[in-house]
């Protein structure tokens, strides 16, 4: 080659800037640049593609849309070759030389105008090239455009300041990049190293990918095919792939839109939530890609942190991305993504509820604490949460749930509230004192196992305009019940209980009352803080409680034996009745759930059984 045939250019001063800042200080990881050039490559074959469709004359007319990529460990280097649109010798200064086209001098000015270093500017910049100086000692593009009497020609460069473009014969169509590594950056030359990447960053491009000879993009981007043209087995094996699992999915949703965003997503439930295997708090499990390249694997703040548990893909080709596509930045886009996948996946398990109510318990016997978690943090998708909740009841049988929804349905007209209660098991709601009164009159009762269900009434506080009200609490307000005459004490009588009852237990209780909701107890102790006795527990766990106990609210039933032999003993026997007094109060509050401390029942039993066999 003679010296005549070879142009020594001068990298323009933006350029050199621009170098520097990608080879110091804007890519956070080196490896980036293998996902830059793939990205770079599938777009000239893009447009070859389209090309083929408007032009006659095409040189190279036979050659297949590929991506080919070569490593060579002896000798340090990588080779990244496409056949797309190629370079001419005008375009290859404009493009490799001068950034007055491309955006990156806008970059370098809000850089200058002291924008956060890059790390969180758009990315329309066009600077992916320039990231292979990260690792490159010195770039050779081959390259022949397009048309017919292109030039076959290489362009050169070591990125320090000129590069050299000169002709050189027998290239294709396209560009052939070859890098030669720095000492420090030779591990790109492994062909293992680079499958990785590969398989990491690049598996759902365009176009086949192939490493030394071997494909390795095998498996389809499924997210951006027609739902009707993809198989079951398509799903499930794309659903392995994408999730590293060996399961399948339990259910899947996958969708298309074009406005008010263009975003393709598939998303799918597990079969198994791994945090109920003792593996700690699952991380995200979804990951952002633009036009099938890979922008970041199970992305953190993509969805709700309750979602985590979905896995899955989401598309978005209107992405204002990072310039190194390692984040994004602009966060009202990622809210808009956010709430479009959150409302579909949701919308899609309420028809799972109603079309195949079979997946829908496995799902919910699994996940339900995940719902539940968004209800109390979720407050943009709360009411279509609560659609979701199933709960036995009262009016349902063992092992059979129902919805809020069905609940309303089958409540009286003028019933303004949605019962519940809240207990470790069905047996112990149903033998507790607080069902009878609804039972009586005929009012449903909801059936809560888990704390994570109170906590979500509380924060979701009423549905459909029904308040959620806790069955225990005091602020249960039931219509009377006839009585028959006779049946229990007068008014003046209860009263006069109370107080003497009030008076007798002290500060263990902080009224007591007549009660409207008893029918077969003689008490029932209410606690005013409106917590079951398992989230008290829990509250004294994490500290939210001080130590501090909640005095209950007694209420008594006039009507019942013991409470009226107790009315006419209370002044003839004062020692017994003062034993019976707290005997009744401690049985109400181990019924409750509320009792810290048994052991002074067993003394106290003795006591009266000492009492009543002299």
């Amino acid at each position: 080659m003679t010296k005549e045939t070879i142009e020594k250019h001068t990298f323009q001063a933006e350029v050199q800037q621009l170098l520097n800042i990608v080879i110091n200080s804007l890519y956070t990881e080196k490896e980036i640049f293998i996902r830059e050039l793939v990205s770079n490559a599938s777009d000239a074959l893009e447009k070859m593609r389209y090309l083929q469709l408007t032009e006659k004359n095409i040189f190279d007319e036979e050659l297949n849309f590929e991506i080919n990529i070569s490593t060579d460990e002896s000798t340090g280097t990588i080779t990244i070759q496409d056949f797309g649109i190629g370079m001419t010798r005008q375009e290859l200064q404009k493009n490799l030389g001068t950034i007055a086209h491309s955006g990156s001098k806008a970059f370098l000015k809000a850089i200058k105008e002291g924008e956060e270093v890059n790390k969180n500017l758009i990315g329309q910049f066009g600077v992916g090239f320039y990231s292979a100086f990260m690792v490159a000692k010195e770039i050779k593009v081959y390259t022949h455009s397009w048309k017919e009497d292109g030039e076959h020609l290489l362009w050169k460069s070591e990125g320090t300041g000129d590069y050299e473009i000169e002709t050189t014969e027998g290239q294709r169509r396209g560009c052939k990049m070859v890098i030669t590594l720095k000492d420090d950056a030779k591990e790109f030359s492994k062909k293992d190293q680079i499958e990785r990447l590969l398989k990491h960053y690049s598996s759902f491009v365009n176009f086949p990918i192939n490493l030394n000879g071997e494909r390795i993009n095998t498996i389809d981007a499924l997210w951006t095919r027609t739902k009707n043209d993809i198989k079951e087995e398509e799903y499930k094996e794309f659903y392995k792939f994408q999730a590293n699992a060996f399961d399948e999915p339990l259910t899947y949703l996958h969708f298309n839109v074009d406005s008010p965003l263009a975003l393709n997503a598939l998303i799918f439930v597990p079969t198994e939530d791994p945090e109920r295997f003792g593996f700690g708090r699952a991380g995200p499990g979804v990951s952002l890609h633009c036009r099938k390249i890979l922008i970041e694997a199970n992305a953190s703040n993509l969805l709700p942190d309750w979602l985590r548990f979905v896995k899955g893909v989401i598309d978005s080709a209107d992405l204002p991305l990072n310039i190194s596509r390692e984040t994004m930045q602009d966060s009202a886009l990622l809210q808009k993504i956010n709430r479009a996948v959150t409302k579909r996946l949701l919308k899609h398990l309420e028809s799972d509820a109603e079309k195949n109510p079979d997946t829908f318990d496995k799902f919910y016997k699994t996940f339900s604490n995940y719902l539940k978690e968004g209800i109390a943090t979720d407050h943009t998708h709360r009411d279509q949460l609560a659609k979701l909740l199933r709960y036995e009841s009262s009016l349902t049988e063992p092992g059979k749930k129902t919805s809020l929804a069905d609940y309303i349905s089958r409540a009286k007209e003028e019933q303004k509230e949605i019962y519940y209660l809240q207990a470790p098991d069905r047996e112990t709601i149903e033998k507790g004192p607080y069902l009878e009164a609804f039972q009586s009159r005929n009012l449903e009762v909801l059936f809560l196992y888990e704390t994570a269900d109170e906590i979500a009434m509380d924060h979701l506080n009423e549905f459909e305009g029904k308040k959620l009200v806790a069955a225990d609490s005091t602020d249960v307000n039931l219509e009377d019940l006839p009585q028959e005459e006779n049946k229990g004490l007068s008014k003046e009588e209860t009263d006069t209980l109370c107080s003497w009852l009030k008076e007798s237990l002290g500060d263990r209780v902080e009224k007591v009352e007549a009660s409207k909701r008893l029918v077969n107890s003689p008490a029932v102790a209410l606690n005013p803080d409106r917590t079951s006795p398992q989230l008290q527990r829990m509250m004294q766990t994490i500290g939210q409680q001080n130590g501090k106990t909640t005095k209950a609210h007694l209420e008594i039933n006039p009507r019942h034996q013991l409470i009226k032999n107790l009315f006419s003993i209370r002044e003839k026997d004062a020692d017994m009745s003062k034993l019976v007094a707290e005997q009744i109060l401690d049985n109400a509050l181990l019924a409750a759930g509320y009792l810290e401390n048994p052991r002074n029942i067993v003394h106290r039993i003795y006591d009266l059984m000492e009492k009543v066999t002299r």
